[in-house]
């Protein structure tokens, strides 16, 4: 079985390429605090269907490129679209 994880697409500007940011929580050996750990994969979108924003399923895979060694397996969720910040009336 390929290992599985959830994402968030942080860029789709590369052909058949997506970047997807893994975020995990892991508790420090020591001192027992809780803290994030973000992590970027490089996944191969065939289709180009992935958006920024949307939570995706990327797969373990044979290796596409040096750095690509994932695949996208499904969107779970479409971005609502992007929050633009309105500029202040003078």
């Amino acid at each position: 079985m390929a290992k599985t994880l959830t994402g968030i697409v942080t860029s789709d500007a590369a052909n058949k390429t997506i970047a997807v940011t893994v975020t995990s929580r892991e508790t420090h050996p020591i001192y027992g605090k809780q803290y994030t750990v973000s992590r970027k994969y490089a996944a191969h979108d065939e289709n180009n269907e992935a958006k920024i924003g949307d939570k995706v399923i990327i797969a373990e895979s044979r290796p596409f490129s040096k750095t690509k060694a994932f695949k996208l397996e499904s969107i779970v969720e479409k971005s609502r679209g992007s929050i633009e910040l309105k500029e202040e009336a003078a």
